[in-house]
């Protein structure tokens, strides 16, 4: 059974700097896909950010130049590096993994706030 286990949310200020963590077990598979997605109280779940097996990424506009993803394909885990924070950064963050079908981690907490 796959698992997605996050972590590294938390409070930060505008202009600070995040690093979220996603590790995933129960398979011995490469996910062809692995990303992030970030979703606020009445809104859709929208993708932050997304990276292939091979090292393609995919951005938000909104994020573009700001967050950085990266996969350890040997560990099955991806990272999300948020530099440059907003207010408007904050969501709940959900790991996402492809494989025939979508995995979800159960989310973590990021609030922009001074």
């Amino acid at each position: 059974q796959v698992q997605l286990a996050e972590s590294g949310g938390g409070l930060v200020q505008p202009g600070g700097s995040l690093r979220l963590s996603c590790a995933a077990s129960g398979s011995i598979f490469v996910f062809p896909t692995m990303g992030w997605y970030r979703q606020t109280p009445g809104k859709q779940r929208e993708m932050a950010a997304v990276v292939t097996s091979g090292g393609s990424t995919k951005y938000a506009d909104s994020v573009n130049r700001r967050f950085t993803i990266a996969r350890d394909n040997g560990k099955n885990t991806v990272y999300l590096q948020m530099d440059s924070l907003k207010p408007e950064d904050t969501a709940v963050y959900y790991c996402n993994a492809m494989e025939g079908r979508a995995y979800w981690g159960q989310g973590t907490q990021v609030t922009v706030s001074s």
